[in-house]
């Protein structure tokens, strides 16, 4: 029934693992291409998990087409028709970031969270026989919430839990399967912990029994490449502003439980993907930019991987492969630098810590200082020109099962590639000046 193909170099059975990459990223050199970064130099954007920073071709996208074709597509006029160019390019710029088997299998809207809510609603309204759905204590609440709201309709529910180093196993997932499941709903990486998923491993015992599987991708966009066949999943949500590009969000699923999935749509819209999923007017400009995202992680992929250009669909998604592992494999020594640097201060993290496990994560890592209020350490950090974030993360679920009170929660510090080891130096600072 499900025949995904070969796992690839970027995703193992143990998640996605970090991949080789050919060339070293030269990080301090790309920042020049990011005006937030250049415009406001003694700032550390460390709070990336809430949205990361554009590159100017981003923003030179998006302004281009605010002032040269900003009208409605499905015109016989010039502007109009270079607006379904650039959805179709769109389209399948994110195609190649995946690995889709087809562009139509993309749908562009507002954002990841409205995409859960479409498919559960779909759901919901076709449950049948199969109407069991497991989540997981550990995601962000989207990707829960959006589920649990179907008891309504008669779902039922079982609990994928985290276990005590901050990790989903596989093997925990095999006895809340049977004959009744319809859909395993998780993240590829925790938006709170940075931890990776085993979403491939998961994908089998899902197939196995005869079940779906969704993967909330959005943590894990901007770390490391993705690859839907590897995964071998049936669908998946991410929200472009978390991968360098304006706010927006898109979903990819199989072409035929696309096909099948009962929809809102207009009675105009044809009834098959990715029309039948775009209900309404999405912000043409966002895609756009998002469109220019996937080029700069191609670009990025062409330089560390000495590449050349070659704008065919396989030749396009070895060159964002390329970059994505290159941003892996340094985002591993980012990684590093902050846990030994969280370790010297005696912080407790929450969740993967021991460096020999660091392909196991991505570079966010939530921890809080013994006795130090969050709220008092973001204060400190914001009054050194670093943004990080304090709270729950959108993850109260998770706050709970760490025994933290969901009020104040912990601190997080989310890095992406443009962050360098001398802004996590500015950090320590920073932390060993808090009492």
């Amino acid at each position: 029934m499900h025949k995904g193909s070969q796992v690839s170099g970027d995703v193992s059975r143990a998640g996605a693992a970090a991949p080789r990459a050919t060339g070293a990223l030269p990080a301090q050199a790309l920042r020049t291409s990011f005006p937030a970064l250049t415009r406001n130099p003694g700032f550390a954007f460390f709070d990336n998990a809430a949205g990361a920073q554009v590159p100017q071709q981003v923003l030179d996208a998006v302004t281009t087409h605010l002032l040269d074709h900003n009208v409605q597509r499905g015109g016989r006029y010039p502007q109009s028709e270079a607006v379904d160019r650039t959805i179709a390019r769109a389209r399948g710029r994110v195609a190649a970031l995946l690995n889709a088997y087809r562009p139509e299998e993309v749908a562009f809207g507002m954002n990841a969270t409205s995409f859960i809510r479409l498919v559960s609603l779909a759901m919901g309204q076709s449950l049948g026989v199969r109407n069991e759905f497991v989540v997981t204590d550990m995601d962000h609440e989207a990707n829960i919430a959006t589920w649990l709201v179907l008891e309504r309709f008669g779902a039922k529910f079982r609990w994928w839990r985290m276990r005590e180093d901050g990790r989903l196993h596989a093997e925990d997932l095999r006895p809340l399967l049977g004959e009744r499941t319809r859909l395993v709903a998780c993240a590829l990486a925790s938006n709170a912990l940075g931890t990776v998923v085993e979403v491939r491993a998961a994908a089998d015992l899902a197939h196995a029994a005869g079940a779906e599987i969704f993967l909330d991708s959005v943590h894990y966009g901007p770390h490391g490449p993705i690859d839907v066949q590897a995964l071998d999943c049936d669908y998946l949500v991410c929200s472009g502003y978390k991968i360098f590009s304006p706010h927006m969000g898109f979903l990819w699923g199989r072409y035929e439980l696309l096909e099948r999935l009962p929809t809102f749509r207009e009675d105009f819209i044809p009834d098959a993907p990715p029309g039948k999923i775009e209900a309404g007017t999405f912000i043409y400009e966002n895609v756009a930019g998002m469109a220019a995202a996937v080029d700069y992680l191609a670009d990025l992929g062409r330089t560390v991987g000495g590449l050349g250009r070659d704008e065919t669909d396989a030749g396009l998604r070895r060159s964002v492969h390329a970059g994505m592992a290159a941003i892996r494999a340094y985002e591993g020594e980012l990684s590093l630098a902050l846990l030994a640097l969280l370790r010297e201060r005696g912080a407790r993290v929450y969740g993967i810590s021991e460096p020999a496990l660091v392909h196991a994560r991505v570079p966010t890592v939530l921890f809080n200082l013994p006795g130090i209020e969050p709220a008092k350490v973001t204060e400190a950090a914001a009054r050194a020109q670093i943004g990080i974030r304090d709270g729950h993360m959108y993850s109260p679920r998770l706050m709970q099962r760490l025994g933290l009170a969901v009020e104040s929660g912990a601190v997080r510090v989310s890095l992406v590639h443009y962050n360098t080891p001398d802004e996590i130096a500015r950090l320590g600072d920073v932390l060993r000046g808090v009492h």
